[in-house]
């Protein structure tokens, strides 16, 4: 196991890899994270999170294999295994590179304060919310944010009374219309839907991910996507102008290098600029969001419409994020360190859990 070595650096676990249906993003935020921790700051220690929901300490050979499954093949012979109630003991804080579920929804945050070792972001109750869209919107509407119009159905909902739900969905939405887990990202489980007799199938793809889906308007306009960092003072960078070739943003384009086209910062005006970055504030605010997270919505004839927060972005070499930090002048390294910052500030204020 590592000690903490005698510079008093820092001791950073960045945990990636994960047990959601983004691992394998995961393992490439990890890796840049890692790779852009600043040396004289901050020990950096992979650790690979396994789909049996255990921690590996893992070296350079494994931390540059191409998939998860590469890296969980050689665990067992090349890894040191981290018992839960081992951890203090390796790190001093947590950077987590995971995404979905398990990582970013509050399992792993919760985790974490009971081995009382401080991480990024948001803290339990916010990290939830975040990755529920329901939720998140409930919230959000209550502080007066617009979001698309959606109905959520639950499975048992579905199964009992198909016909009644089609015709609450067609009476409140119209098609097209977009069908999606309520707690995925990634557009994993995501559908178009363009008449009736595609509901099913679309119905029966995102259930296959979660117990509750939502119905929601296919939105047209310009989409964009908008970081955010801070705790109690916040600053909403540049956003990005996300331009999709299909019906909705696949995981090609929003994290492989060359797939997506990206425009930092949006092509608006300074004036709808400066919306966009207060509505996101705002979203971020009525959330209780902590260090930074990236927010993602839609600018249509002039207002700003929140679709979702990620309260832990993509951090891939071709993450729009470090595109928004480098136009206020802020380097990857730069940004990671500011994140490190505010997130050991909001672990330093709290009362009982980071909330």
């Amino acid at each position: 196991m590592t000690e903490k070595d005698e510079g008093n650096r820092l001791r950073v676990g960045v945990v990636m890899g994960g047990m959601s249906s983004e691992r394998e993003i995961s393992l490439e935020s990890g890796r840049n994270i890692y790779f852009s921790l600043n040396p004289q700051k901050y020990e950096g220690i992979p650790i690979f999170l396994d789909e049996e929901g255990g921690f590996w300490q893992i070296p350079l050979q494994l931390l540059v294999q191409n998939t998860t499954a590469d890296i969980a093949d050689r665990l067992a012979d090349e890894a040191t295994r981290i018992a839960y109630e081992q951890m203090k003991a390796v790190v001093d804080f947590i950077y987590i590179g995971l995404h979905g579920k398990y990582g970013e929804d509050g399992c792993l945050q919760g985790l974490l304060e009971l081995l009382d070792v401080p991480y990024t972001g948001s803290g339990v109750m916010a990290s939830a919310i975040g990755m529920d869209k329901h939720m998140q919107r409930r919230l959000l509407v209550a502080a007066g944010i617009e979001v698309p119009k959606y109905l959520p159905v639950s499975e048992r909902d579905w199964e009992n009374s198909r016909e009644e739900t089609l015709e609450e969905v067609e009476a409140s939405l119209r098609y097209p219309c977009v069908v999606k887990p309520t707690r995925e990202g990634c557009s994993t489980g995501l559908s178009v839907v363009r008449e009736r007799g595609q509901m099913d199938a679309a119905m029966e793809n995102a259930f296959q991910w979660d117990t509750t889906v939502l119905v929601e308007e296919l939105l047209e306009g310009m989409e964009i996507t908008c970081g955010v960092m801070g705790n109690r003072e916040l600053m909403a960078f540049p956003p990005t102008e996300t331009i999709r070739r299909g019906e909705f943003l696949t995981v090609e384009e929003k994290f492989l290098p060359g797939e997506g086209e990206n425009i930092t910062p949006a092509r608006l005006p300074e004036e709808a600029i400066r919306r966009v970055q207060e509505v996101m504030v705002q979203a971020y605010r009525a959330l209780g969001l902590k260090a930074y997270a990236r927010m993602d919505g839609f600018v249509i004839d002039g207002e700003v419409i929140v679709t979702e927060p990620n309260t832990l972005p993509g951090m891939t070499p071709s993450t729009c994020i470090f595109h928004q930090a480098a136009e206020v002048g802020m380097s990857p390294m730069e940004f990671i360190d500011r994140v490190i910052e505010l997130s050991l500030e909001a672990h330093a204020h709290k009362k009982g859990p980071l909330a």
